[in-house]
């Protein structure tokens, strides 16, 4: 086909990102800021769909762009229930069911923004990869506890990108390939790619798998119950302790990883022996993910902000490496990875698939 325009939109909490890409190449991105007061109007996340959606199109009118360009548009998955990985074409149904979600969270405008602007185009609209991707393995949402099972929420977005470019490096298709793959930013989510498939994964939100810098990650479980019971803290405040003020900002004080970085180098012993004890964590994770298939891994990923620190990664493969061979893929890039996924189905690579909420969780 001739070469693809495809505009990628990720809406954050403060600022909706979006980037214009020819084919695999970025021609400009820019970040739209919005403050207290511009979001103070609106009750609720989806009430800025509009606004957002305007704020897009004047920054394009201003910048000159050729909207009778544009082939797709790409937009960041929301909290859809959970479906299998893979690009989703925008549907009446999907549109529909986060409109009406309780959910609030400025990522499910990332469909809504896609279709308004692609719609009227007569283009496509895409969303690629959410956080919701669930291809666990049965056995692994198996608790001792049988009202409680695990659940996938992770970074799949950076991971399935960084898995696919591990296997591109290794000159391997990411269909036949098994990897550890350990997203580190804000959250820590390790996962488990067999053969295409993340099998099993950490819940990367709400306590399980390795703690990170604002997040508390598995806690035993008698003393957290004392806790919780105490009643020192309210159930909100318990749930922030958990994801939000847990991990590094608990012990440290800041959930910096520069910051923490600056204090090791300053001979903080504090800072280094919790950094170490991340670490140390990371590193259990990616063994017990290698287990999972029965330890016969082309490669152990490592990408996400953290993984810029060589410190940190080298204690991380001094456990490691005997594993497998480690490849650093550090940060992410999901106005990128969006467009990707939308590319590999415009390249007739892959299908896009149709969302349905009675098929949305096939397992």
């Amino acid at each position: 086909m001739n070469q693809a325009i495809i505009l990628a939109i990720n809406p954050g909490s403060t600022s909706t990102k979006l980037a214009v890409f020819k084919d695999d190449q970025k021609l400009f991105d820019a970040s739209l800021s919005h403050s207290v007061d511009e979001l103070g109007h609106f009750s609720r996340i989806i009430d800025q769909e509009e606004f957002r959606t305007r704020l897009v199109l004047d920054f394009l009118e201003h910048n000159h762009f050729d909207m009778n360009t544009l082939t797709a548009v790409v937009g960041r998955g929301g909290l859809l229930p959970p479906l299998e990985s893979g690009t989703y074409r925008v549907n009446h149904e999907m549109v529909k069911y986060l409109r009406e979600s309780n959910w609030e969270h400025a990522s499910n405008l990332g469909a809504l923004i896609a279709i308004a602007i692609a719609g009227p185009a007569g283009i496509p609209a895409f969303i690629v990869d959410p956080v919701v991707v669930d291809e666990m393995h049965e056995l692994a949402r198996i608790t001792g506890v049988p009202e409680i099972r695990r659940v996938s929420i992770l970074h799949a977005l950076n991971q399935k990108a960084a898995a696919r470019e591990a296997a591109r490096m290794l000159k391997k298709n990411y269909n036949a390939c098994n990897l550890v793959v350990a997203h580190m930013g804000g959250g820590i989510s390790i996962g488990a790619h067999q053969r295409g498939r993340i099998v099993d994964v950490n819940n990367a939100l709400n306590g399980d798998g390795p703690f990170s810098p604002e997040r508390a990650g598995s806690v035993p479980s008698w003393p957290l119950i004392e806790w919780a019971l105490s009643g020192d803290l309210s159930r909100d405040e318990l749930k922030k302790r958990i994801t939000g003020k847990g991990g590094v900002v608990a012990h440290l004080g800041t959930n910096d990883m520069r910051e923490v970085e600056r204090r090791v180098d300053q001979g903080d012993e504090k800072a280094e022996f919790i950094l170490r004890a991340m670490a140390y964590g990371i590193a259990k994770e990616i063994g017990a993910m290698a287990t999972v298939m029965s330890g016969k891994v082309d490669a152990v990923v490592m990408t996400g902000g953290i993984a810029y620190d060589k410190r940190f990664v080298g204690w991380i493969r001094e456990r490691t490496d005997f594993l497998a061979p480690a490849i650093l893929l550090p940060g992410e890039d999901e106005l990128r990875s969006l467009v990707l996924g939308g590319l590999r189905v415009l390249n007739g690579e892959e299908e896009a698939r149709e969302w349905s909420l009675n098929h949305s969780n096939p397992f």
